[in-house]
């Protein structure tokens, strides 16, 4: 499964974006299933309401209800790591979005990602010291 970010659904969304065409080019070519979390899908739904208007949220929701996406939802356990790495992370600051993407990553034992935010995902590490691999932008 392919690991989700909130700037990959974006630039997806905006024919403004300056990594649109990419992500159009990434979506055609993509062979397996892709995963976010919750957190990253308020986030984008936030986004996209406030950025394209209702209509882009509803599209979002739409193609999740259709199955083009899974959702991972963090267990309370799970979320004893969120805090630790916002924690660990606290000089970037990470947000709880992208935490929620590194203990995905843990999760799926990879760290195969499609996202936007090159910085912090090449400072970020899951399982604390292994580094994700960004297949959008990379």
């Amino acid at each position: 499964m392919m690991i989700v970010d909130t700037g990959f659904w974006l630039a997806l969304a905006n024919q403004d974006d300056k990594y649109h065409t990419k992500a159009k080019q990434v979506m055609q070519n993509l062979r397996e299933p892709l995963v976010t979390t919750w957190f990253v899908f308020t986030e984008t739904c936030y986004l996209l309401l406030t950025r394209l208007g209702n209509h882009s949220q509803v599209l979002f929701i739409q193609n999740f209800l259709a199955g083009r996406f899974e959702v991972f939802e963090l267990k309370n356990h799970q979320m004893r790591r969120v805090q630790e790495l916002l924690e660990r992370y606290n000089d970037l600051p990470m947000d709880l979005a992208d935490a929620s993407l590194v203990v995905l990553a843990e999760h799926l034992g990879h760290g195969r990602i499609l996202t936007c935010d090159r910085r912090d995902f090449l400072t970020y590490r899951w399982n604390n010291t292994q580094t994700f691999e960004n297949l959008f932008l990379d």
